[in-house]
């Protein structure tokens, strides 16, 4: 009885939330799993739990896969919002001439809309030989020239290589590398200043996460404050809040056939109900997440090992295991 008393003692001294304290720290999915790097929770701007397992830290850069395909999404609506891009249903052969050219002529119906749903119906890489794909030369001149797979906008097929373009469209739109415009209108006024971001051999930026950008979780942490605030940070508008809106309530979606049970996909985030709450996600190969709750103004991040071995069976721990804990500390 002394112990317990204790240790509330501890957590009303300093404001430490009681479960992650009492269950975090010695949950089997958490406690001792070499594959977590960092798990961050945040409920109305405050901190419920911050922690690096494995010899990472603050500090550290982590490989965020296909949430390189998220933080594209924000800024394809900054560009929208700037008048670089019409609309999201701007048809991408006003983007790539070699469209206008090409035979089958259901390739000048795309959108970039359907290149952001995976619904394109444009060629995609072949999972079982990534290295095939990474090593063309120009991997983007190559998915607008193949052979359509689908109807545009009839299948959701998840398509890295067509999201790619995404970094295509922002460059050539914008006349600034994607890089270049995501540090002067979204990573700046962040205060995000240290990152990685690889570039695919045709010399855009990866727009889809096979070579991903590389953050810390605390600045990921940033983007989901960011859109929980109507696309405001510290006082700034940066992202219009019609394209947040937009982002957490797509027009066009698709079933998803993995993440969370459910789950829907829309302009590169993911969206599902947990009992009868509205969540909001992007997610990376290995358990990377980024998910909001915006009835709960709260957000997680966690970063994990992305190794293929593991890959899977990591991000099913979070979807089962973890995240029901924390959505208990923030409900």
């Amino acid at each position: 009885m002394k112990k317990l008393s204790l240790v509330f003692a501890i957590v009303l001294l300093f404001n430490l939330p009681l479960y992650a304290q009492l269950n975090l720290d010695t949950a089997s999915s958490i406690k001792n799993n070499p594959a977590i790097y960092s798990l961050i929770v945040v409920k109305n701007n405050k901190t419920l739990c911050k922690k690096y397992f494995n010899g990472y830290n603050a500090q550290s850069l982590f490989n965020d896969q296909s949430l390189t395909k998220s933080i594209c999404s924000i800024l394809i609506g900054i560009a929208i919002n700037k008048g670089y891009i019409s609309s999201v249903d701007e048809k991408l052969a006003a983007i790539f001439p070699i469209l206008k050219n090409d035979p089958d002529k259901r390739k000048q119906t795309i959108t970039i809309r359907q290149v952001m749903n995976q619904a394109s119906g444009l060629a995609h890489e072949n999972l079982e030989n990534l290295g095939g794909y990474l090593s063309l030369p120009n991997p983007s001149e190559y998915v607008l020239k193949a052979p359509l797979v689908d109807e545009p906008g009839k299948e959701w097929h998840y398509n890295n290589a067509a999201t790619h373009l995404l970094s295509v469209i922002l460059t050539k739109t914008t006349h600034m590398d994607t890089r270049a415009f995501a540090q002067k209108n979204l990573f700046g006024p962040l205060g995000i200043t240290k990152f990685e971001w690889a570039k695919m051999r045709d010399g855009y930026y990866d727009g889809c996460g096979l070579l991903s950008i590389r953050l810390s979780s605390g600045d990921m942490l940033k983007f989901g404050q960011l859109l929980l605030n109507n696309g405001k940070y510290n006082g700034r508008q940066i992202v219009p809040a019609k394209w947040v809106n937009l982002l957490f309530n797509p027009d066009v979606f698709y079933q998803a056939t993995w993440g969370f049970p459910q789950s829907t996909y829309g302009l590169c985030y993911y969206h599902f109900n947990y009992k009868g709450v509205a969540v909001t996600y992007g997610m990376g190969w290995g358990g990377q997440f980024l998910v909001m709750i915006p009835a709960k103004q709260a957000i997680m991040v966690i970063n994990q090992n992305t190794a293929d071995a593991n890959a899977i069976k990591q991000s099913i721990n979070f979807t089962n295991r973890i995240f029901p804990m924390l959505f208990k500390l923030v409900d």
